[in-house]
C-alpha cells in the first residue's frame, strides 16, 4: 500500500494531512503546496500557458495535467480536490471558466466563457444536515476531442461529450451528447446531427 492510501485510509492521518494542505475554511491549497509540490506533481505541456489571474486550487493527491499548446484564460478556476482534471492538447479553457473534476477534457477543445463544468454535487437528502456539510458524489465529466462549448453553459456530473460535437450558448446538459451532434436549451437537447453519407449538418427529429 502507497502512503496516499494509507493516508487516505485513515481518517486522522488524513485530516493531519489536509490540515498540513489546506488552510482552514479555505478550498485552495497553502502557499507552501503551490510553490514546492505542484510543480513537481502536476504535469504542463510544452507552450500551454496559464495565465496568471487564474485561481489553480490544484492538490498533490489527485492529478492536475494540461496538455501542449493548451491555454487556461483568465479568471478561470481550476480544482482537482474531489477528482483528476486532465486537459488535453490544443485545448483553450476560457475567460471565468469553473472546472471542477473529476474532468477528462480531450484535445482541440474550445470553451467559451462563463462556462461551469463539475463532476461534484452534494448530497442533500438529510435535512438535518445543511447540503454544505453533507457528503459529496463524483461522476467523471468526458468531454472528446473537437469540442466546442457556448459561453453560460453548464455541464453536470457524469456527461460525456462525445467527438465534434456543439453546446450552443446558455444550455445545460443532463445527458450524455453523441458525437457530431449540436445541442441546444435547458436541459440541453440534440437539434442536429452529421450525416457521414450526405456530408452534411442536419434537422435531428427523435
Amino acid at each position: 500500500m502507497s502512503v496516499i492510501s494509507k493516508i487516505k485510509s485513515n481518517p486522522k492521518l488524513k485530516k493531519l494531512a489536509l490540515s498540513m494542505l489546506i488552510p482552514t475554511n479555505e478550498h485552495r491549497p497553502r502557499l507552501w503546496v503551490r510553490l514546492f509540490l505542484n510543480p513537481f506533481k502536476h504535469k504542463k505541456g510544452a507552450g500551454s500557458i496559464i495565465r496568471s489571474r487564474t485561481r489553480l486550487d490544484v492538490f498533490p493527491f489527485n492529478q492536475f495535467v494540461l496538455g501542449k499548446k493548451s491555454v487556461i484564460e483568465d479568471f478561470a478556476t481550476v480544482n482537482n480536490g474531489v477528482g483528476d482534471v486532465i486537459i488535453g492538447d490544443g485545448t483553450i479553457i476560457g475567460i471565468g471558466n469553473v472546472v471542477i473534476g473529476p474532468v477528462n477534457i480531450g484535445n482541440n477543445v474550445m470553451l467559451a466563457q462563463n462556462i461551469v463544468i463539475s463532476g461534484l454535487n452534494h448530497n442533500y437528502k438529510d435535512v438535518t444536515v445543511p447540503p454544505a456539510h453533507q457528503n459529496v458524489n463524483c461522476k467523471e465529466i468526458t468531454i472528446s476531442d473537437d469540442v466546442w462549448i457556448g459561453s453560460n453553459s453548464v455541464i453536470t456530473a457524469g456527461v460525456t461529450l462525445g467527438k465534434h460535437c456543439i453546446i450552443g450558448a446558455g444550455s445545460v446538459v443532463t445527458k450524455s451528447v453523441p458525437e457530431y451532434s449540436v445541442a441546444v436549451g435547458n436541459p440541453a437537447k440534440v437539434i442536429k446531427k452529421y450525416n457521414q453519407s450526405s456530408g452534411l449538418w442536419e434537422k435531428f427529429i427523435p
